[in-house]
């Protein structure tokens, strides 16, 4: 992997991390694109720099993390499913992140559920439309009064719709605000629950894949690991300022077209023998 494709391969993550597009599926397709094959340093890249995209939420939600204990309860409920899961099938993620075919179909299933979420889960527009004006309110701690509403059940079965993400092509954010709707909170509430479940869910998955590289870590290589992370940080930043108040006054529709077209064009690819392969 080049500096170039390192970069590029961050811009990515950090634009789709918090898009209901799946980071993990856009990330597969920019390292076909690239003709970056996929060894162990590349396999630690692309989790790894989503830890650095996560980090993004710390810094613009600082105020809401100052909270009380059971905050951090909920979001440890929520976090242990994906925790299980990924810990007992992570060889069979492993071999599914170097398929551009699996992506591609989930890309589109994916897609067609985004279609109709919006008519599953109806909020009232008064409900969407207190959306705050900016991201300063947004990450007022006085403005969560909808957060009683996640109970230790309900953060238990968003982090069960969590589990879904660990198909590439899945997007971790899409599953867990769909979970969150599921249950009774509006788009927005969903958003903001999904990115702080973000925080330790990939904190752990970053961690994991580093210390299970530990022993043969190239070590020439940890500069561009940390560039990937700033880089995949600073676009975070951005796509966190247009997701939340795209989604809350838009809906989910505009993404389910987009997943639908960009898999359509994979399979298409493929189907034309054109070679997408990344082992």
């Amino acid at each position: 992997m080049t500096w170039f494709e390192a970069f590029i391969i961050a811009v990515v993550e950090g634009l789709t991390e918090f898009l209901p597009v799946s980071s993990t599926g856009h990330m597969v397709i920019a390292q076909a694109i690239l003709g970056v094959k996929s060894d162990e340093f590349v396999k630690l890249f692309t989790v790894n720099i989503q830890f650095g995209a996560i980090l993004s939420v710390l810094v613009l939600y600082w105020k809401r993390f100052l909270k009380d204990l059971p905050f951090y309860y909920k979001l440890l409920v929520a976090f242990i499913p994906a925790a299980v899961f990924g810990l007992l099938l992570g060889d069979v993620i492993d071999a599914a992140l170097e398929s551009p075919l699996v992506v591609a179909i989930m890309l589109v299933l994916g897609g067609i559920v985004l279609l109709f979420v919006d008519k599953w889960f109806q909020h009232t527009p008064k409900q969407d439309d207190t959306v705050l004006e900016n991201i300063n309110a947004l990450t007022d701690p006085k403005k969560d009064e909808d957060d009683h509403l996640i109970t230790y059940p309900k953060a238990f079965i968003i982090g069960l719709f969590q589990c879904i993400a660990l198909i590439p092509g899945v997007s971790r954010s899409a599953a867990t605000i769909i979970g969150g709707m599921s249950q009774g909170l509006t788009r927005k509430n969903a958003a903001e629950f999904s990115f702080f479940l973000a925080v330790p869910t990939m904190a752990a998955a970053s961690g994991y894949k580093l210390l299970k590289a530990m022993d043969n870590f190239p070590t020439d290589k940890i500069n561009m690991l940390l560039f990937g992370n700033v880089v995949a940080f600073v676009v975070a930043l951005l796509a966190i300022r247009f997701f939340i108040n795209f989604l809350t006054r838009n809906g989910f529709k505009i993404f389910g077209y987009y997943r639908i077209i960009v898999g359509s064009i994979i399979l298409l690819l493929m189907a034309l023998g054109v070679n997408l392969s990344i082992v």
